[in-house]
């Protein structure tokens, strides 16, 4: 089997990358490097199977050469981090939007199987946890950009499944909750990446709005095997899946997880909203996945909880740390 990943030097591509020639698939990576990074894949090169190109997936001759090679076709790349969503949304919806407008209309020329990456983030406001793939979705206004990626791959999810439903292109649709491990950066706002570099650098450790706002964190070798899971799965066809974990946590108790784990001294500061992101920025309360419909399919539960979670993204963030000679 070939699989196709396009964003694939980004942070959950490379462990997928990985996973997949664990399994004896060849592999090919597309990615521009915009928020992925070659050292990502280095360990990659020379293996077996391993190919990547650096381009756009908006060089639509290219990807639909490489599209029409491959069997199974990942499209995780996307504009990532509520940093960049907000900082840059003009970015964050053409990218989206007509990246995937690219790889799904070369994908149905040949019905090749293709997981689009969505997020929990389209759940929007809705209060209804934990939240269920069929709940409606409930997002802010327009002239919130925060929304902006929301709606973008919502976009994303409808016009897969009009493929699926109008050209019989096989699709599945993962939808991805707050997913963690190494090789994360923190550089687009995701949270234990930045707790734990600030708590091991010793700078303060800061926490948006007042912190009560609750997350479940999902390992990314847990995820991956899900991923892997469906596109083996016939009876995933066609349908929009939660991946991630239930075990929930308030960003401030997280803070102080972090700094405990992490033997740090760092003060925990709050932030409010309106300096870390914009004035009026809209966050949700609670972010917690329903698991049942993947886990009856294709027995996904997750293995690796919170803590086990934060003793690996500090060590690798201390080895990282201390090879550039900063701690």
């Amino acid at each position: 089997m070939r699989a196709l990943l396009t964003g694939g030097a980004g942070f959950v591509g490379s462990h997928l990358s990985e996973a997949l020639l664990d399994r004896g698939y060849e592999v090919q990576v597309l990615d521009d490097l915009s928020t992925g990074s070659i050292d990502n894949i280095q360990h990659l090169k020379g293996r077996r199977g391993f190919d990547y190109v650096i381009d756009t997936v908006m060089n639509e001759q290219l990807t639909a050469e490489l599209v029409d090679r491959a069997d199974v076709v990942f499209h995780l790349a996307a504009a990532v981090g509520v940093k960049l969503i907000v900082d840059a949304p003009v970015r964050t919806i053409e990218t989206n939007v007509h990246g995937t407008e690219v790889v799904l209309k070369h994908a149905s020329k040949k019905r090749k199987l293709v997981v689009i990456f969505s997020t929990s983030e389209v759940y929007g406001k809705s209060p209804a946890i934990p939240f269920s793939e069929d709940a409606d979705l409930v997002m802010g206004p327009t002239s919130k950009h925060r929304w902006a990626y929301a709606c973008s791959k919502a976009i994303d999810e409808f016009l897969a499944l009009a493929y699926w439903k109008e050209r019989k292109l096989p699709v599945i649709i993962a939808r991805l909750f707050n997913t963690v491990g190494p090789r994360q950066t923190g550089r687009y706002g995701m949270v234990i990446p930045n707790f734990v570099r600030q708590a091991l650098t010793g700078a303060p450790i800061t926490v948006h709005g007042d912190g009560r706002q609750q997350r479940a964190f999902g390992y990314v070798g847990d995820v991956v095997m899900a991923l892997i899971k469906l596109i083996e799965e016939p009876r995933a066809v066609g349908q929009v899946f939660n991946i991630g974990n239930t075990e929930e946590i308030s960003i401030l108790d997280l803070a102080h997880r972090v700094k405990t784990l992490a033997n740090s001294s760092s003060e925990i500061v709050l932030v409010p909203y309106d300096q870390a992101y914009e004035a009026g920025f809209e966050d949700m309360p609670r972010r917690v996945p329903d698991l049942t419909k993947i886990n009856r399919l294709v027995g996904y539960v997750p293995v690796v909880g919170l803590d086990e979670i934060l003793v690996r993204v500090i060590k690798g963030n201390r080895e990282a740390l201390l090879a550039q000679g900063i701690v």
